[in-house]
Parts: C-alpha cells; structure tokens; sequence
C-alpha cells in the first residue's frame, strides 16, 4: 500500500522558497533554514523536507548539515559531492573546506575567492 504524501505547509513553502534563493557556491544548514523559516530547533524536518523533494527547482544540495558536513542527501553523497565541487567549493572527505567563507545567509554578500 502506497504511503499517502503529506499536506505542503506553510513551513515547507518557507522553506523552499529559501533554498530556491541559495546561490551557486553556497551552502546553507538545516538548522540555518529552520531559523529562518520560523522554527528555530526543526532541522530535523527541514531535513525530511529536503529528503521529500523532488523538485528540480531546488538545489537541495547546498544544504548541509552543522560545521559544514555533507550530511544526507538519499544516500547519495557522492554526488552531493560532485554537485557542489562543480558549483566552486572544496569538499574534504566529508566536510567543506572554508564552511565560514561557504555559508549563506539572506542579505549577506559575499565575493568569491580571487575578486
């Protein structure tokens, strides 16, 4: 028997409509999205809504788990891996180098190494 999706709320709109605004080369955390989606301590669903997404509008893959670690991404993090190489960051095993420099916020800007 199929398992019947859950009802889009509110938050996870929110939530989305964050992860939409996560440029090219940045990383965001769960905790990070949950805050400002306005649930600080829910990064635990922020991460069942990442896991749940299927949209291609959604680059899921820039969000990752406390001091930089890939975190989950369907079991695939080989290729949370290589998404986010491609997109410029340095991936070390499992944590991303220079996670301070990386890190994304709403209103901040940021330049790129070398400009």
């Amino acid at each position: 028997m199929p398992v019947p999706k859950r009802p889009v709320t509110a938050f996870t709109r929110r939530v989305l409509a964050l992860v939409r605004g996560v440029p090219p080369g940045r990383v965001v955390t769960y905790g990070d999205l949950a805050r400002l989606a306005g649930r600080p301590g829910a990064a635990r669903a922020v991460g069942n809504i990442m896991r749940d997404c299927k949209a291609r509008d959604v680059p899921c893959h820039r969000v990752v788990a406390a001091a930089g670690q890939l975190g989950g991404y369907g079991g695939e993090t080989g290729l949370k891996r290589s998404l986010l190489q491609a997109e410029g960051i340095v991936v070390r095993g499992t944590r991303i180098k220079d996670f301070a420099r990386c890190r994304w916020a709403p209103g901040r800007t940021f330049r790129r190494r070398g400009t």
